[in-house]
């Protein structure tokens, strides 16, 4: 069978990254019998700029025919943030359902964080972060423009649907973990919606085999800080997941390691995989970029796509690049470019394999 993959490498860093995503698929088409067909799409902040639009009109169902997308990454100076996000990434994640974004986070040997070892030691947890609605929605507006009495209005939209699918996927995902959901609230200061999460998430996880435990998003930033390790699944609304995963990753070490999907629990349509980090145009072309959240991204999509054991070895090889510093970029202490990182990755899967 083969697995067509449409590839999005967007903007600045986002090229590097997929040209690393590029090489590894097709180590793995060779050591463990994968078979990948590519799509690459030109949607960018340059097409944006060439043409008025990020992708074309018909683009989404350019996407619905592949199994699975791969994106690098959007932004470039020129064209506002907003233009970016809502021109590709939102209409994506909307119209193929995908509710889910997943970020996991987990101290890896050889990456050395911010924190004292002490505290860094046994970080591994794993964001759950609504990705469809929420603060993110497009209900609101700008009156007044260009006078003294300008306002802007953004309306944020929670449902009893969209909250309770959420909880449900953190739950299952924390019952092959360690069993503790913490969600992010701000009930004490935001009095409609995050009362109404609150209790929304204790309906949904009451009588499932899981701890369940409230945390203030503030109190909570906090402690990602001071005790990562304490965390096992940390579910939020769709600004608060979006905060902390970038600060979870920050804590061990970069965030150019880590990686992110967003899916479509139902398989109904392709699910899109990207790494966090953005466009880094300031080091866009250097071969500086580090691959290892692509990489990790496409480990996840083979994990949701069933190629287990593909997954399992990539991810190896991924660590295996980190513990030397010839093989690890600046970023997290080490010498090497893209590439080299690249090649090291794909050395190390041509060496191990996949048992058939």
């Amino acid at each position: 069978m083969t697995t067509s993959v449409a590839l999005i490498p967007g903007d600045g860093i986002g090229v590097e990254v997929m040209a690393a995503a590029r090489s590894v698929l097709r180590s793995l088409e060779r050591v463990a019998g994968e078979r990948f067909e590519f799509t690459e799409l030109d949607w960018s902040c340059q097409r944006y700029l060439e043409r008025g639009s990020m992708m074309p009109e018909d683009g989404l169902e350019v996407l619905r025919g592949h199994d699975a997308i791969l994106l690098g990454a959007v932004g470039w100076p020129g064209v506002p943030d907003h233009v970016s996000l809502w021109g590709l990434l939102i209409p994506i994640r909307r119209a193929f359902g995908q509710y889910v974004n997943l970020r996991p986070v987990r101290a890896l040997d050889g990456v050395t964080g911010p924190l004292r070892p002490d505290l860094a030691a046994g970080v591994d947890l794993l964001i759950v972060r609504e990705n469809s609605e929420g603060e993110y929605s497009e209900v609101g507006g700008r009156f007044g423009a260009g006078t003294p009495h300008e306002q802007a209005v953004q309306q944020a939209i929670f449902t009893r649907t969209g909250v309770e699918r959420i909880a449900r996927f953190a739950a299952q995902e924390a019952m092959s973990r360690r069993g503790l959901v913490t969600a992010a609230t701000k009930s004490n200061g935001i009095v409609h919606t995050m009362p109404f999460w609150d209790e929304v998430v204790a309906e949904t996880l009451s009588g499932l085999p899981v701890q369940l435990r409230l945390e203030h998003i503030d109190a909570l930033a906090a402690k990602l800080v001071m005790v990562p390790s304490s965390f096992d699944v940390v579910l939020g609304s769709n600004l608060f997941g979006d905060i902390l995963s970038d600060l979870a990753a920050g804590v061990c070490g970069s965030i150019g390691i880590a990686p992110s999907a967003n899916l479509d629990p139902t398989g109904t349509n392709p699910s899109m995989f990207e790494p966090v980090h953005g466009s880094a145009p300031d080091i866009a072309g250097q071969g500086l970029a580090n691959p290892v959240g692509m990489l990790w991204s496409v480990v996840m999509m083979l994990d949701h796509l069933g190629m287990k054991e593909a997954s399992a070895v990539l991810m190896g090889a991924v660590e295996s690049s980190l513990r030397d510093p010839a093989t690890r970029t600046p970023d997290v202490g080490g010498t090497a470019s893209t590439g080299e990182v690249t090649d090291a990755v794909v050395a190390a899967l041509d060496t191990k394999g996949v048992r058939r």
